[in-house]
């Protein structure tokens, strides 16, 4: 559902604290907080970290003391994802009483045993945007029965979108408006390039696809300024947000920072750190220099 932008449009920021921000981290936070006051607007810190196992409390002060010593301010309070999992975990409901999501018993092994095979045959497994092999169709033709007992017994597994029952409730084509390519571009989603997603599995409560798309709505967030890495992540987003009945923000994909190798930046690149910087005597002017602002 698309709803009339608010006066003061919203933008937000929105790290997870896993490592330490980088060069790619503050072009994008200095894009959206200068997008912000540009067009009075607000401009939102958000914490992702449903990755319980690697995100960490040290991090997360990283990130407030690097964006501080960037000259940047943000609308209190911060949200934390870890403390809305009751949120996501509605919208996971929602989906199972709708039929649309199934338990998926595979463990990676399996499915890199199960595409090998595949491939061994010298026929090519379809891969999503990212290069990841499409879940195979296993558990979706599970007899009702052996899930039913595969639950009870506690096995883990993940709740998978049933990408064809999605489809299947779609009246009209799915769009979104990108702003990110030098004028206002009606891009057409294709979600079933993912084919059947994680919506959220033992190790975390949630997906990023369905947080991020439930944290933008609840935020009011009219404005999603991110890198070109998470451009065709917006077809399953537009998706979501179809199925839930969300507003839909404008999207606007900005240029990324790359390394020596022509590869986006990683955490681990030690280099490219904000406190690394800082330490080594740089000034916030500096880094919006190396970022190209």
């Amino acid at each position: 559902m698309t709803s009339p932008f608010r006066q003061n449009p919203v933008f937000r920021f929105a790290p997870s604290p896993n490592g330490p921000l980088h060069l790619g981290h503050a072009l994008s936070a200095f894009l959206n907080h200068d997008m912000a006051v540009a067009q009075g607007g607000l401009f939102l810190l958000r914490i992702e970290d449903i990755d319980l196992m690697r995100c960490t409390p040290a991090f997360e002060q990283g990130i407030y003391q690097d964006l501080r010593w960037l000259g940047l301010t943000w609308e209190e309070p911060v949200r934390r994802q870890s403390e809305h999992f009751f949120e996501y975990r509605a919208a996971l409901d929602r989906f199972i009483d709708m039929g649309l999501v199934y338990p998926a018993f595979m463990s990676r092994g399996e499915i890199k045993a199960f595409v090998s095979e595949y491939e061994s045959a010298g026929q090519s497994w379809p891969r999503d945007p990212d290069g990841a092999p499409l879940y195979p169709p296993l558990d979706k033709e599970r007899d009702p029965q052996e899930v039913k007992a595969l639950l009870a017994s506690g096995a883990k597994h993940a709740w998978r979108l049933n990408m064809e029952r999605a489809l299947a409730q779609l009246s009209d084509p799915l769009v979104w408006l990108e702003l990110g390519q030098g004028s206002e571009t009606s891009i057409e989603a294709d979600p079933a390039a993912w084919g059947d997603v994680v919506l959220s599995r033992s190790d975390a409560p949630s997906s990023y696809h369905l947080s991020v798309v439930i944290d933008d709505a609840l935020q009011g967030v009219t404005k999603v300024v991110r890198g070109l890495d998470l451009f065709h992540a917006t077809s399953m987003h537009r998706l979501l947000q179809a199925l839930l009945d969300l507003p839909v923000p404008e999207y606007h994909h900005h240029r990324l920072i790359l390394g020596p190798d022509g590869r986006k930046l990683s955490k681990s690149e030690g280099s490219t750190g904000l406190t690394v910087l800082r330490d080594a005597g740089c000034t916030p002017s500096d880094v919006r220099r190396f970022v190209g602002l």
